[in-house]
């Protein structure tokens, strides 16, 4: 069993984006080697969500819609009470709403490795969810297999 591992680094540009990593994945595994396996792309942000979708701007204007409504920037989220934590290791920002929006998301997606080629279909894309840009973001993509 071998092991590779490759970090994506970008920065966000507004509040809610989807980043079509895709492409920068299929470059790390080309480096890697390794050709039957999988591979797991980790997001090292608890404010930037990952996921497997289409690609298609329509779709993500939906997407995006449908994250403000499930959680609104102007509801009220006890993590935006700075003032009256014991510690407070945040930047500052009222961001309650991105955590909100980060569990409908999660933080991972594991692929199939074949051939050396992910398998995906021609509709599928792996996006970077940004959800309290703009940001300076990490992506952890870690390879196994031989």
């Amino acid at each position: 069993m071998n092991f590779h591992k490759e970090t994506i680094k970008f920065e966000s540009k507004i509040q809610v984006e989807f980043i079509n990593i895709t492409d920068k994945v299929v470059e790390i595994i080309e480096r890697s080697g390794i050709r039957n396996g999988q591979v797991t792309i980790f997001s090292q942000h608890t404010t930037l969500g990952l996921m497997i979708n289409h690609d298609e701007k329509m779709l993500l204007q939906d997407f995006t819609n449908f994250l403000y409504r499930l959680a609104p920037i102007d509801q009220k989220y006890s993590h935006d009470l700075f003032e009256i934590k014991k510690v407070n290791k945040g930047d500052g920002r009222s961001n309650g709403h991105s955590h909100c929006k980060a569990i409908l998301i999660g933080s991972s997606e594991t692929v199939p490795i074949s051939k050396g080629k992910m398998i995906l279909s021609d509709a599928q894309s792996i996006l970077a969810v940004e959800l309290d840009g703009s940001r300076q973001r990490d992506v952890v993509i870690h390879i196994m297999g031989q």
